[in-house]
Parts: structure tokens; C-alpha cells; sequence
């Protein structure tokens, strides 16, 4: 009882917040926002995907059937908006949150899409934008698109202009990578990729892989070339003359091809995508 008056009391205060007509508005194409659903029954993403068909400006990019599949589209691809269904096997919908939080990934805006009124206190404790109940009807769905479209361009009218990476005062040109309890020395040029998982960064140059004593990809960066090495998600640090191939990905963003042994595809962050543009004049 406690729970479906908290989901009324949010429900009330999001019509309040949020345009009072159930037609969607014009002007709502002013501002794309990337999306990913996500449930684990395939007719509750398909019903979403076609509600959400007539919003201007709502750019589904991805949709995933469980909670780990979730967690890895939402750390690589950094959407704007989330609708996340609660109940589903391995990972529930809060705990694909819980372990973003804990990783201090950037957070999208979520809205929860749910039959169960019961685990509402719980998503808005979680800070969750919205809290829709299955069957999502289309009026309920204009006021939570629109909430999260005011939300984003708040956060993106008071977020600061990204700052070029500085020079470093000294560049270095080789490299210190451990493999097999051994102590080996890279040419920077040679190294194709970095990244880090866990705390641990692993290096991967053309003849050689093995972890660095560096602690973060931030301290690594700012040791090396800005003109060469490229950060183009929070967790892969790349040599730009060791991209091999640029290969689109979903509908807006990419993957980069490596010219290491395993070829690995990079992904492309969201907010890098721009630089990938115009770097290789895409």
C-alpha cells in the first residue's frame, strides 16, 4: 500500500513537472536523446519501441534482455535515457544502478517500466527519473520522456566545456609493461591499446601484452603524446596511428578495429564520437 502511494505521490509531482498534454509536443526533436530499453520479455520491448516510435528525438540505440547484458551496452555506448525493467533473471533492474554507482560510470537518466508497484520507493531512493507501470500508456510515457528530455538539457547546459588534454612536460617514449614476472621496456609508437579493468591496467603493444604500474588511465594519458594517444572511452586509452579499421555500431556510434594480434574492437563513447567525426572526416 505504502508503495503503489509513493509511486501516485511521483506520478502526481512528474504531471506537475511536465507538459499537461498527452499528444507529444512538437519541439521535442530539439534535443536527441540516446536510449536503451531493456527487458527480459521481448514483447514489453517491442510495445515500448513502438509507443516510442512517434517521439521525435528518442534515438533507440540498443535494447538488452537482462540485467549483465544491460550493465555492458549502458558502460560502453553512455546513453542519455534508460527505461529498465525491475524483475529479471541474474541482474534485476536496481542492481544494474547499484553497480554503476559503485563503478562511478556516468549515469543515465533512468526510467523504471515495470508491472510491480511494490519496488517504487526503492528506484526513487536510487534517484530513478520516473517509475512507469506496465501497460505503459502513451499519455504516462509523453510526461516521463519529457521529464528526462528537461533533465538532460539542464545537465547539459551546466556541464563545463571538456578541456584539451594538456601537454605533458615530459613525453615519454618508452614504456615499463610486466608480463610473465618480467620486466619489459615498449617504444610508445609500439604500444596499440591500453585499458583498464578492476584497477589493473593492461597494456597491448605490437609484440607484447602485460600489465603497467600505472595506476589509472588519466596517469598513463598525461604521460604520453596527446597528438598519438587518444581516450576514447573512460576505460581504453588507443594510438590513433594503430587504428586499423572504423566500423559503425548500432545506429549512432562506433567501434574501432586495432591493428593488434586479436584485431580487438574499441568502442567509441558517446561523447568521443564527435572527435571520431572529425578526425577521420566521417
Amino acid at each position: 500500500m505504502q508503495n503503489r502511494a509513493a509511486a501516485d505521490i511521483y506520478s502526481k509531482r512528474a504531471q506537475r513537472s511536465a507538459a499537461p498534454s498527452p499528444l507529444v509536443p512538437e519541439d521535442s526533436g530539439s534535443l536527441v536523446l540516446s536510449t536503451i530499453l531493456v527487458d527480459d520479455e521481448p514483447l514489453a520491448r517491442e510495445e515500448l519501441a513502438y509507443l516510442l516510435r512517434d517521439f521525435p528525438g528518442i534515438d533507440i540505440i540498443a535494447t538488452a534482455s537482462n540485467g549483465l547484458e544491460a550493465l555492458k551496452l549502458i558502460e560502453d555506448l553512455e546513453p542519455d535515457l534508460v527505461f529498465l525493467d525491475v524483475q529479471m533473471p541474474g541482474l534485476d533492474g536496481l542492481g544494474v544502478i547499484r553497480k554503476l554507482r559503485e563503478s562511478d560510470a556516468p549515469l543515465p537518466y533512468f526510467v523504471m517500466a515495470t508491472a510491480h508497484d511494490q519496488y517504487a520507493v526503492e528506484a526513487f531512493r536510487w534517484e530513478a527519473l520516473d517509475y512507469l507501470l506496465k501497460p505503459v500508456e502513451k499519455d504516462r510515457l509523453v510526461l516521463a520522456v519529457e521529464r528526462a528530455r528537461k533533465s538532460i538539457a539542464e545537465r547539459l547546459k551546466s556541464a563545463p566545456p571538456e578541456p584539451p588534454p594538456p601537454k605533458p612536460a615530459l613525453q615519454r617514449t618508452k614504456l615499463l609493461v610486466k608480463s610473465n614476472h618480467r620486466n619489459f621496456i615498449v617504444d610508445a609508437q609500439e604500444v596499440v591499446y591500453a585499458t583498464i579493468a578492476d584497477g589493473l591496467i593492461t597494456v597491448v603493444a605490437a609484440n607484447i601484452e602485460g600489465q603497467s604500474n600505472y595506476r589509472t588511465i588519466e596517469e598513463l594519458q598525461s604521460n604520453l603524446d596527446p597528438d598519438m594517444f587518444w581516450r576514447v572511452h573512460r576505460s581504453y586509452l588507443v594510438n590513433i596511428h594503430r587504428i586499423k579499421e572504423v566500423i559503425p555500431w548500432f545506429k549512432s556510434s562506433f567501434q574501432l578495429r586495432m591493428d593488434d594480434k586479436r584485431q580487438t574492437g574499441i568502442p567509441v563513447s558517446r561523447v568521443q564520437t564527435k572527435r571520431l567525426r572529425a578526425l577521420l572526416k566521417l
